[in-house]
């Protein structure tokens, strides 16, 4: 072999050679199976001309080279680094070239064949993934090269194989043609990442087989036709089915669905081999402009999910991918876009069992094309088409006997083009009973579904009203957000408000959230790596971290607040009338497998509680019920009623009691806090005393409560801003947290204007502004006291022309000790204007450490919304109106200044912010900012705060309500 046919191969814009077609993968048959998974001998070379093919060859010594685990990336492991980028390609776009510096792993394994591996010939030897361009050898013999890194591709070996020391040979190369059509937001991670695995294929075994399985809701009834190369026979016992291959039977079937996600375990079993069957019947269909399945619309309530695990990357194991299906199902998510490339198959096997509609995704994205205005885009040339049509098949062969496959997707952000076409006809030619998206296609050319990212409220509605324009086609067809709610640190915001829309309007069918996990990497030194960390030379920074799950998949506050907004059960009243209603929000289920219980509160101290009787109420039925009397005797006080709606019973995804659904509905409202002004203000040796207040005279800066120290308490309007606040850079709109760094509000001036003391109050006056600014804001300070207690009037006034809204709008002071919080309020976790739907009202308790949400780039977070009262350090706040309360062991500007947790360390002093307001979050790190309701204007505000010594210290630091 020459010097240049050996890696001209990699430049090639064919798929490969040497593969075999594509086929249905299941999990196991009685066919033998070796795995060849484990510790491999590895070499790095910088090109990919850098090592001639001898260590192909048996009888190779590889005893000086490194050891990587397969599957594996060899840049997590000490080989190299990682490279993050969202859509820029790191090596120049010259397609279908790539760099001389590619860097190439060189992968040996020796294996034996177990003693009783069959000795027929039909073996062959399976990649599941593989980025992103590989050449194989087996025992010397060159079997092919192949590219499609999130793609099966099999070889037949049986002919090579021997009884002992098989010597397998895999060198792979980072970059490839490949690499063009794979610019999927996410980091470049080279390796075998998947599983390598020899099968075993008898004579007369299965090769490739389809499984038909439609349902009619009109009868009841379900049609299985199980397609097969091989004459075979289809048996599914629970049915009394017994038929050939090929032939179809009707018979009454549960159907499948993602709430009720019915399998029926079957057999096809040939001359050779015998392989399961995991049957679901359902219909997916395009009917009256809508997605239905089983006659029924569905609405999405999705998140996009990359493959992602902190230490191994894409290399993803089985007991991984079923956490990641239970926290799905454990937060009410029905559905997940496998963004942007299939899954490990298994995935796909828990999504049948479990119950999730998935949209299957093919490998496929050309993002980077962007940059020179898709000129050379590979869905637009012809050369390419090969390819991309072999991506389709490898998707849909491999995943076509899945039922909670309902739609196909052609990929992501690929431009448009003559492909694209291509792959559509292909995959509708194949499989007519699914449905097909695309999101890149305005003119829904070659899609079934109208789809877009991060379209706003605004558009969203008027595209559900049918007001949006665009071709005749597009007009007709249901509307689904395949991307929204950026959760790129703290939010998304807005959730709520696009699920009032969905639920609003037919068309609209829901969407998916982008995305389901961080994809931090874990660092010694760091926390979590993000883009920028290994040096790259382009990068996207954090960008890589927008999941609704952190790195170690611990939920977020913006999967807390998702798991609210879809809840399945709707639960709601406003008090008046004693009355809750329930409204079952199912597409197919009812509610005979929940159970429903209340609770009444005061002051978030449970009173009474009991059973709720709720009828198993269709889907979209609604039901008026009865409360009972608040007890008699209760104590007097804020009240309210908390109704759950929880697992009546143990599920394959939950266990009982899981909470599913909740909602509160005031019974007696709050009563105000009151301070007579009865104490005088004496001052004597520099300070000021004004009943428990200490202040110091020259500044009138309060200086402690009772024994409680404290320290700076003045106006904030500053917050560490978040990924969502300072936006991304190609977004057209205001992106606040730039507005207000060019206004200067993270550098506020505080000036002294008068420190003045009456009969019945301390009352200091000050203006705060930002340098080099003329704008301000007027705050004066009254302070009051009965003796016991020490209230705070707060009054402000914007000077000025203020154009942007405030960050918030509060006081901070330092306290010299704290470590345990309780509040009334909202809880357990933070919450924002457009982020508090799953805030609870309740008595809370936390640490102040556990107040802190660990954002991979530190950011404003922990705020907790609407709370009447707290204690910590000693001090007890009662607000007027409730307010936003925030407490940690560093400051704001240090918060603000940190890059990673690391760079935050806990300083003696605990930081506490107790807000009258703060500006919504939005999701403009992708998305749209925040909407303006929830924009906090810079106008005239009036709060007070009353200060008092905590009666008694806080003994809990586990969160709880009351």
């Amino acid at each position: 072999m020459s010097f240049r046919t050996s890696t001209q191969y990699v430049e090639d814009v064919s798929p490969g050679s040497g593969a075999l077609p594509p086929r249905a993968w299941y999990a196991s048959s009685d066919a033998k199976a070796l795995c060849l998974g484990g510790s491999w001998r590895f070499r790095l070379s910088d090109t990919a001309d850098a090592e001639d093919d001898s260590f192909a060859a048996p009888g190779y010594d590889a005893g000086g080279w490194a050891q990587v685990s397969v599957p594996g990336h060899w840049v997590l492991q000490g080989h190299g680094s990682p490279v993050y980028t969202n859509h820029l390609y790191p090596f120049p776009v010259d397609p279908p070239r790539v760099p001389t510096e590619n860097p190439t792993g060189d992968h040996l394994r020796l294996f034996d064949l177990p003693g009783d591996w069959p000795e027929d010939g039909g073996t062959v030897l399976r990649f599941d993934g593989v980025e992103s361009c590989a050449r194989v050898w087996l025992n010397g013999t060159d079997l092919g090269e192949f590219k499609g890194s999130r793609l099966p591709h099999e070889f037949a070996v049986g002919h090579l194989l021997k009884p002992g020391g098989n010597v397998l040979a895999v060198r792979v190369h980072q970059w490839s043609a490949g690499s063009y059509l794979e610019d999927q937001d996410q980091w470049w991670l080279p390796g075998i990442f998947r599983d390598v695995t020899l099968l075993h294929r008898p004579a007369g075994g299965v090769l490739d087989f389809f499984v038909h399985a439609s349902y009619d809701h009109t009868t009841g009834a379900g049609t299985l036709r199980v397609d097969s190369d091989v004459d075979g026979r289809v048996t599914v016992p629970d049915l009394g089915i017994d038929v050939a291959a090929g032939e179809p039977v009707t018979v009454p079937v549960e159907p499948w669905s993602a709430e009720t996600p019915r399998l029926y375990d079957g057999v096809l079993a040939t001359g050779g081999e015998r392989v399961p069957l995991r049957i679901g019947f359902r219909t997916v269909a395009l009917s009256d402009g809508l997605i239905r399945v089983n006659g029924r619309p569905v609405l999405f309530k999705g998140v996009n999910r990359h493959e992602w695990h902190p230490e191994r990357g894409r290399a993803l194991d089985l007991a991984t991918m079923r956490e990641d299906v239970l926290l799905m199902k454990r937060h009410n998510i029905n559905a997940v876009r496998t963004s942007h490339y299939p899954p490990h198959p298994a995935f796909l096997g828990l999504c049948d069992e479990l119950g999730l509609w998935v949209i299957d995704e093919c490998d496929l994205e050309t993002h980077g094309f962007t940059e020179q205005g898709w000129r050379d885009n590979p869905v637009d040339d012809d050369r390419w088409t090969p390819a991309l049509l072999d991506r389709a098949a490898r998707m849909v062969e491999r995943d076509k006997n899945h039922p909670s496959v309902v739609i196909w997707s052609l990929g992501n952000e690929a431009g448009t083009g003559r492909g694209l076409t291509a792959m559509a006809e292909w995959i509708h030619g194949r499989d007519p009973s699914r449905l097909l998206h695309y999101e890149g296609d305005p003119g829904c050319r070659d899609t079934d579904v109208y789809s877009r990212m991060y379209a706003d409220h605004a558009e969203v509605e008027r595209i559900g009203r049918r007001l949006d324009g665009g071709t005749h086609k597009r007009r007709q067809l249901p509307f689904v957000l395949c991307e929204f709610g950026h959760a790129m640190g703290n939010g998304p915001g807005g959730l709520a408000d696009y699920q009032q829309l969905f639920e609003a309007h037919e068309r609209l069918q829901g969407g998916f959230v982008w995305e389901w996990i961080d994809h931090g990497i874990a660092h010694p030194e760091l926390g979590y790596a993000y883009g920028g960390d290994f040096g790259e030379e382009l990068h996207d920074g954090n960008f890589v971290c927008d999941g609704l799950l952190f790195p170690d998949r611990r939920p977020s506050p913006g999967l807390t607040e998702y798991k609210k907004v879809i809840e399945p059960v709707g639960i709601s009243g406003d008090g008046t009338d004693g009355t809750v209603r329930v409204t079952n929000k199912y597409d197919f289920a009812d509610l005979s497998a929940l159970a429903f219980s209340w609770t009444y509160e005061v002051e978030g101290e449970v009173v009474d509680s009991g059973t709720l009787t709720v009828p198993a109420l269709a889907p979209g039925a609604s039901a008026d019920l009865g409360l009972p009397e608040p007890p008699p005797g209760a104590p007097a006080g804020e009240a309210l009623w908390t109704v759950r709606a929880v697992l009546a019973a143990d599920t394959p995804w939950a266990p009982k009691d899981h909470v599913v659904a909740w909602g509160q509905i005031p019974a007696a409202q709050r009563r105000t806090p009151y301070v007579a002004a009865a104490a005088r203000p004496v001052a004597r040796d520099g300070v000021i005393t004004l009943g428990p207040g200490v202040f110091d005279a020259r500044t009138g800066a309060l200086r402690a409560v009772g024994d409680v120290g404290v320290c700076g308490l003045r106006l904030d309007v500053w917050r560490a801003t978040t990924d969502n606040d300072d936006g991304a850079a190609w977004q057209s709109g205001l992106r606040y947290g730039l507005l207000w760094r060019k206004l200067g509000l993270h550098r506020m001036r505080h000036r002294l204007d008068a420190v003045e003391v009456s009969e019945d109050a301390l009352t200091v006056r000050t203006r705060v502004a930002p340098a080099a600014r003329e704008t301000a804001l007027s705050a004066v300070y009254r302070w009051t006291s009965d003796g016991d207690r020490l209230r705070l009037a707060v009054a402000t006034v914007p000077e000025g022309d203020w154009t942007v809204p405030l960050p918030r709008l509060g006081i901070r002071f330092g306290l010299p000790a704290a470590d345990r919080v309780e509040w009334f309020g909202g809880g357990p976790g933070e919450a924002y204007p457009d982020t508090k739907a799953a805030s609870a009202v309740g008595r809370w308790r936390s640490t102040v450490e556990d107040m802190q949400t660990p954002y991979v780039r530190p950011q404003e977070n922990g705020a907790r919304i609407e709370v009447r009262w707290a204690e910590l350090g000693g001090l007890r706040v009662e607000g007027d109106p409730a307010f936003w309360l925030t407490a940690r062991r560093w400051t704001t500007e240090q918060l603000d200044a940190a890059t990673h947790r690391t760079d935050l360390l806990s300083g003696g002093t605990v930081w506490v912010n107790l807000d009258h307001g703060q500006h919504g979050i939005g999701s403009q790190s992708c998305g749209p900012a925040p909407l303006p309701r929830y924009h906090l204007k810079a106008e005239p505000a009036e709060f007070s705060f009353v200060f008092s010594v905590s009666a008694t210290p806080t003994v809990s630091a586990t969160p709880n309500a009351g």
